[in-house]
C-alpha cells in the first residue's frame, strides 16, 4: 500500500500527481514556467483537498530530479524537501529522461522499440538517453550536441521513438531513416508513478539533507558581473 505525491517541473510544464498503489488519482498541470514556485504548493493543497487526504496519510514524496531547466529542478526540489522536511516523509528522485520513456512506453506500448526523450539545452544540444523497453539504459543520460551522426547505431539497430521538447530540431538534422519514428509527448508527473512505486517498494529513498538535482552540466549564468 502506497500513497505517494510526484512533483515535476523539469521543463515550463509543470505537474503534481497524487497516486495510490500505482495507480495516479489526479493530475493538476501548470504550463507557465514563471509560476512553478507558487502554483506547485497549491495544487498539493488542492489535490489533497480534492482525495481528502491528510499530511499524515501520505507515505513518501517523489520529484522529477533532472535533467531540465536549472531554474525549474530547483523549484521542484526544493518544494519536495520541504514538504519532506515539514511531513517527516521520505523522498523518492526518478530520472527525468526515464520517467518521460515510461511515459511514453505506456501510451505506444512497443516492446520490440528503443525509446530516446531529448529535452532541449539550448542551440543544438539536448538532454538525452536511450532505453529499451525494459527502461534499462542503452545509451547513459548525457547533455549531447546534435550531429547528423547521432544515433546511428540505435536506428540502424531496430525502431527508435525520439520525443520531448528537444527533438524537433534533431528531426531536422538527421537523416532520413524509416526507423526513426518522432511523436509527441508532454511532460507530465503522473509518468512517474510506476517508477517512484517501485522506488518506494524497494525503500530507495533520498537523503533529504544533501539531495540536489541531477543538472548534467554546470550552471552557466549569461549575467555581467
Amino acid at each position: 500500500m502506497s500513497l505517494i505525491l510526484h512533483i515535476d517541473t523539469a521543463t515550463t510544464i509543470g505537474s503534481v500527481c497524487l497516486s495510490k498503489d500505482g495507480q495516479p488519482l489526479q493530475t493538476l498541470v501548470n504550463d507557465k514556467q514563471q509560476d512553478h514556485a507558487a502554483s506547485m504548493v497549491l495544487f498539493v493543497q488542492e489535490i489533497m483537498r480534492d482525495q481528502q487526504v491528510t499530511p499524515e496519510d501520505i507515505d513518501a514524496i517523489a520529484v522529477s530530479a533532472g535533467p531540465g531547466s536549472y531554474t525549474g529542478l530547483r523549484v521542484g526540489v526544493a518544494t519536495a524537501k520541504g514538504l519532506c522536511y515539514t511531513w517527516e516523509k521520505p523522498l523518492i528522485a526518478v530520472s527525468t529522461l526515464q520517467m518521460m520513456a515510461q511515459g511514453l512506453l505506456s501510451r505506444v506500448k512497443d516492446t520490440e522499440a528503443l525509446y530516446c526523450p531529448m529535452l532541449d539545452a539550448r542551440r543544438m544540444e539536448v538532454y538525452t538517453a536511450v532505453y529499451d523497453a525494459s527502461l534499462n539504459v542503452i545509451v547513459a543520460p548525457q547533455a549531447l550536441v546534435l550531429t547528423p551522426e547521432a544515433f546511428s547505431e540505435q536506428v540502424a539497430a531496430k525502431k527508435t521513438y525520439f520525443f520531448g521538447n528537444g527533438s524537433d530540431k534533431w528531426q531536422q538534422l538527421m537523416p532520413v531513416n524509416l526507423n526513426a519514428l518522432f511523436v509527441p509527448y508532454i511532460l507530465n508527473a503522473a509518468d512517474m508513478v510506476p517508477l517512484a512505486t517501485a522506488a518506494y517498494e524497494h525503500k530507495a529513498f533520498e537523503d533529504v539533507a544533501y539531495f540536489s538535482p541531477f543538472y548534467l552540466k554546470p550552471f552557466h549564468s549569461t549575467m555581467k558581473k
